[in-house]
């Protein structure tokens, strides 16, 4: 009897074995990209670390649907999360798509220091929303791309445009320079491009390369149209499935993947940049007088976005703020 007591006292104190929780997770980068290999990587990490008890599916290259989709099938528990754009993020929370408006930007010292002011905020704002992240990955600046020489306003309305299809910022911000934009899927777009559908693109130039659309186009207007990015975002109540300690084990490894993700990215665009350059196409420079037309223009309309409630005017403001007192210090 007293062996029998001693041994149910060890396996009293022995670790309880939980079931292994699985996270579902979709994404619209293509595998085998340098974001899927960062994020398998940090995926197969946070597993060893929890002893097997989470695991991380990723379902790459958009085979669950654009981040309208993907959100549905958060909702009715088909998928845990999604890393979605930006734009993506609008029906969780319509702060998380500020540093996504056009021509918001000028340099990438700008958003550093944006960035280490407001991230923190956006994060909370979307804990609120019932959703966790791991921080944001930076895809670049997008340019715009065409076959034409594109650095006047004017020149813009003779082409046939691509806005990510449901973004009614990029809509409306196109609709204000007398642009009828054309919405497609993103995975439209390459043939789009092909048939002639459309003519000119908003992008990067690592995604550019990585989802061939460079094939078709030979001019990029060198002016930062807006800044790209994605966040990993999870359901918190999927998330909550863990327990306490793997929570915390798993949002290190994670950060300090986005952190890798964040920093190689800069890194891949400004390569990318040479790449295009290097293929012939050619790299257009507005004078500034039409830079500040674009501006003026692409501003107004986002201030009335603001008016009408697509974002929170207050956050803008913030945001805006912010870039006064960085470009008042360097003198700009």
């Amino acid at each position: 009897m007293r062996s029998l007591l001693i041994l149910l006292f060890f396996v009293l104190l022995s670790p309880i074995q939980t079931q292994a929780v699985s996270l579902k997770i979709a994404t619209l980068a293509p595998d085998g990209t340098r974001w899927m290999k960062i994020m398998r990587e940090g995926a197969k990490e946070a597993e060893k670390a929890t002893n097997g008890r989470v695991k991380i599916k990723f379902y790459p290259g958009g085979v669950m649907g654009n981040d309208k989709s993907v959100l549905r099938k958060i909702r009715v528990r088909q998928l845990h999360g999604g890393a979605l754009t930006g734009g993506g993020l609008i029906p969780i929370c319509a702060e998380c798509q500020l540093y996504s408006l056009p021509f918001m930007f000028r340099s990438y010292a700008e958003v550093d220091y944006v960035r280490e002011r407001l991230d923190p905020i956006l994060h909370d704002a979307l804990e609120k929303k019932g959703f966790v992240s791991f921080g944001i990955s930076e895809g670049g600046f997008a340019y715009l791309m065409s076959n034409q020489p594109l650095t006047r306003v004017e020149h813009l309305r003779a082409q046939r445009v691509w806005v990510p299809e449901g973004d009614r910022i990029a809509r409306t911000a196109f609709e204000s320079l007398a642009v009828s934009p054309i919405p497609l899927p993103l995975t439209d777009v390459l043939t789009g491009l092909q048939t002639g559908l459309i003519d000119t693109v908003g992008t990067s130039p690592t995604a550019a390369i990585a989802l061939q659309w460079h094939t078709q186009i030979k001019h990029l207007t060198d002016m930062p149209l807006l800044y790209l990015y994605g966040m990993l975002v999870i359901q918190k109540k999927a998330f909550q499935r863990l327990s306490k300690q793997d929570q915390v084990t798993v949002r290190g490894v994670m950060e300090k993947a986005f952190r890798k993700i964040n920093q190689q990215s800069r890194q891949d665009n400004i390569s990318a940049q040479k790449a295009l350059q290097g293929q012939g196409i050619q790299f257009t420079h507005p004078s500034p007088a039409d830079i500040t037309q674009w501006r003026t223009i692409i501003g107004q309309a986002v201030n009335q976005m603001g008016k009408e409630g697509v974002y929170s005017s207050e956050m803008l403001g913030r945001l805006r703020q912010h870039l006064e007192n960085f470009r008042g210090a360097i003198g700009q």
